[in-house]
């Protein structure tokens, strides 16, 4: 890791649990948040860059999915695996508050307090996954199964 690289909560939590990881700098674009671009200015192929998704369920409250990039949120699916009739992505607003990240910065770990979490099951074909570090411009290159094992994930198919 670069020691240019400032380490953020992520990091420190990430640290403390002896848990390997690198932090990935790249150029964000405040105009264009998406997937799409982070994986360009990695030079990674989209699958493997992860987007953090916080969705509100009607019975059981908040809740994350973390997704390829490429894919996009099946509401159906995710309020089934989260014990949910039915759920919707927060507003904008609410994401701070609510997790202690931005949009375009939200990471699975370290949020306010840890939310259920579903990631899907393609980031075991990878050795290593890019998720966001906490703060726009700054990605986590991590193994899958130390992700899943730090913030006690489930697994979810398409």
């Amino acid at each position: 890791m670069s020691e240019s690289v400032q380490k953020t909560n992520v990091a420190r939590l990430l640290d403390a649990a002896g848990i390997r990881y690198d932090l990935i700098p790249y150029q964000y674009d405040e105009n264009d948040l998406a997937a799409e671009h982070v994986a360009e200015q990695l030079g990674e192929p989209l699958d493997q860059v992860f987007k953090t998704l916080v969705l509100r369920g009607d019975r059981n409250g908040l809740f994350v999915c973390v997704m390829p990039g490429s894919f996009e949120v099946d509401l159906k699916v995710a309020a089934r695996l989260s014990g949910n009739k039915s759920c919707a992505m927060i507003h904008m607003k609410e994401l701070l508050p609510s997790t202690g990240y931005i949009r375009g910065g939200c990471s699975p770990i370290g949020m306010k307090r840890q939310l259920p979490t579903f990631i899907h099951e393609s980031c075991l074909l990878y050795d290593y996954i890019y998720v966001s570090a906490g703060v726009r411009g700054l990605q986590l290159r991590i193994s899958p199964n130390d992700l899943i094992r730090y913030v006690g994930a489930e697994l979810y198919p398409i």
